[in-house]
């Protein structure tokens, strides 16, 4: 099955975690620039979140009034729209993300005017199907509970899609690691422990092999880890 290239690209601790106060700590600070720095400087056609990173970086939380739109019933995907070559990929099952515009509009090169997509499963809130057709943001069917991996992205590739960068949280990147869907590991490491209550890169995740391609110090002691999948 074809798919786009995975590259999945992360901020963690030197303790392997990727959520929890430490990302606001003065310490990261230098290893967030450097992450948007190399987020730029990919060659890409978009990147992945899950529900709570598109929220928590995106829209503020904002959740719509789906009674006012209609029930759309069928399974068909909706990509009857034109489409640009830089996407929003958000992996939504239920289809919670309060969306107000079909592009996502941001100071930071690497995602203004994203063109956003939507991926759901059979368990969506047929009126938010509604709510997405009348912003006219396009939306895909992949999996009956939960998001299935590599139809999401068969899907994704049949749109012209080549390469996406998969940046979290731990949850869909566990996701992406058990289904073998990661190509690529990018991941600028803070000079920071976290707390105890952080996440790890990949929740849930099972034995894979990686081998590394590069490695990078930069200023204030952040480490740039690149690694490719092991075939």
């Amino acid at each position: 099955m074809e798919r786009p290239y995975i590259i999945c690209h992360m901020v963690q601790s030197v303790d392997g975690k990727v959520t929890g106060d430490f990302l606001y700590s003065p310490r990261c600070k230098s290893a967030t620039e450097v992450y948007c720095e190399i987020n730029r400087e990919y060659s890409h056609n978009g990147f992945i979140c899950g529900r709570v990173t598109m929220e928590s970086s995106f829209t503020g939380g904002f959740r719509p009034d789906l009674s006012q739109y209609p029930a759309i019933e069928s399974n068909e995907d909706f990509t009857e729209v034109e489409l640009s070559e830089f996407y929003a990929v958000s992996f939504d099952p239920k289809g919670k993300v309060g969306w107000s515009d079909p592009f996502i509009d941001d100071e930071d090169p690497g995602y203004d005017m994203a063109q956003v997509i939507e991926v759901v499963s059979n368990k969506v809130d047929r009126r938010y199907l509604g709510y997405l057709k009348s912003l006219g943001i396009p939306y895909i069917f992949a999996g009956d509970d939960e998001i299935d991996v590599p139809l999401a992205l068969s899907k994704l590739k049949s749109l012209g899609i080549d390469t996406l960068l998969l940046e979290g949280g731990s949850v869909i990147n566990g996701y992406f690691q058990r289904a073998d869907c990661i190509d690529e590991l990018s991941l600028v490491v803070a000079p920071v422990v976290s707390q105890g209550d952080g996440k790890p890169l990949f929740d849930n995740a099972c034995i894979s092999d990686f081998s590394l391609k590069e490695t990078v110090i930069y200023d204030d002691c952040v480490l740039w880890l690149n690694y490719e999948k092991l075939k």
